[in-house]
């Protein structure tokens, strides 16, 4: 068996490197898209975490039996493709729950105190300068609207409600009028009733800019918006110019549309953004847990089981898999 990693986000794949020699597996590292086409042309296995894993790679591989995710989400492989290839494809989207609901929650935090920009004018010398004239919110007076009551939009909150907010929510997946203690409404009821508003969905032809001009315009006054899934869900055209005429309090990403935004990026002028690198999953435990379970899973395919988290089940009609 031969396996494949296209990239990763951590210092090193020791882990993997481990795991596959305990099993005589080889094991190789792509570097870059042109390197992984070839590469991945007697592969029995790939594991891929942020690469663009398109139909020309998937066609390339004519051996592959299994493209395992580091991670959530599966926006970034032709799934279709691989469906009619019969290639296997998982993910693990129970792995970094606490990173990502903390690091929503700390971006909702951040802006609502002001501590970036407050600290910054003190560092200038201006202590005395700091005025008073943002809007902040005492939290226990204060709406959450969750978009997307899943595993992370469910701990966020959970925490949330800790620290004395009102959580609100929409999932088209729930019928129910309460969920966990948490009231579900409509989207647009969501969208106008928050006074802060974060973002649980995953990336489809159907949420690609789910925040637009429209759910902008329906906003609070002084509203606070974070997105910690996929940079896609919001318009940044539209959100730039809502920024610009003061409607929005702050913002907080984690995700762009550009998946490596340049320094030129409109969304970078504004204090009341924070944006950091699609680093909401990230703690040493969350990664270390991420590397050996997505090892373990597309190894379990290649020994003809079904992986637990199967994000293709059509693939099992196919003809040339073989699985149990």
């Amino acid at each position: 068996m031969r396996i494949v990693i296209s990239d990763y986000a951590w210092p090193n794949i020791d882990i993997e490197k481990e795991y596959f020699k305990s099993k005589s597996v080889d094991l190789d590292v792509a570097t870059g898209k042109d390197d992984l086409i070839n590469k991945i042309k007697d592969a029995d296995g790939l594991l891929f975490c942020f690469e663009d894993i398109s139909e020309d790679v998937l066609r390339s591989g004519k051996k592959l039996k299994v493209a395992q995710r580091y991670g959530i989400g599966v926006d970034n492989i032709n799934i279709k493709v691989a469906t009619e290839l019969g290639i296997v494809v998982s993910n693990i989207p129970d792995y970094c729950i606490d990173e990502v609901s903390d690091h929503a929650l700390s971006m909702i935090l951040a802006i609502n105190r002001m501590i970036a920009p407050d600290s910054k004018m003190v560092k200038l010398g201006k202590w005395s300068d700091v005025k008073k004239d943002n809007r902040v919110y005492r939290l226990k007076d204060a709406t959450l609207g969750i978009i997307g009551f899943g595993r992370i939009g469910r701990r966020l909150a959970y925490k949330s409600k800790a620290l004395g907010l009102n959580v609100v929510a929409y999932d088209p997946y729930i019928n129910e009028k309460s969920y966990e203690g948490v009231n579900i409404l409509s989207f647009d009821e969501v969208i106008s009733s928050s006074d802060i508003l974060s973002l649980h969905v995953p990336l489809t032809d159907q949420t690609n800019h789910l925040i637009g001009d429209k759910e902008l315009e329906m906003m609070k006054k002084d509203a606070i918006l974070i997105n910690v899934s996929r940079g896609g869900l919001i318009d940044e055209v539209a959100l730039s110019k809502y920024l610009d005429n003061g409607k929005i309090r702050g913002v907080g990403l984690d995700v762009m549309e550009d998946h490596n935004p340049s320094a030129s990026n409109p969304l970078f002028k504004y204090e009341n953004v924070i944006i950091t690198p699609h680093t909401a999953f990230f703690s040493q435990e969350s990664s270390e847990e991420l590397q050996i379970r997505s090892c373990k899973q597309l190894y379990d395919v290649l020994n003809g089981k079904i992986p637990k988290f199967l994000i293709n089940p059509d693939v099992l009609d196919h003809s040339d898999v073989n699985l149990i």
